[in-house]
């Protein structure tokens, strides 16, 4: 498969562009954890809609990491 994917990808595609596994892809899909639609018994993933997905993730995750200070360790 080539480096440029298309606009709407399959589940392989995805599961490429991503780098995981199709079955946590499924899983993932199933579970309504990624942004995705069921067309027929096939599941379609907007690339743009997955770049933005993964971009609000890095976000979340990025302020989940920067937390107050303990005030327990200042002895308050």
């Amino acid at each position: 498969m080539t480096n440029v994917y298309p606009e709407i990808m399959t589940i392989g595609e995805t599961a490429e562009y991503l780098r995981i596994s199709m079955s946590s892809l499924y899983k993932l899909a199933q579970d309504g954890r990624i942004p995705c639609q069921k067309v027929g018994r096939h599941w379609r993933f907007r690339r743009q809609t997955i770049d933005r997905w993964l971009d609000e993730r890095k976000s979340n995750q990025e302020q989940q990491q920067i937390s107050p200070v303990d005030e327990n360790l200042h002895g308050s």
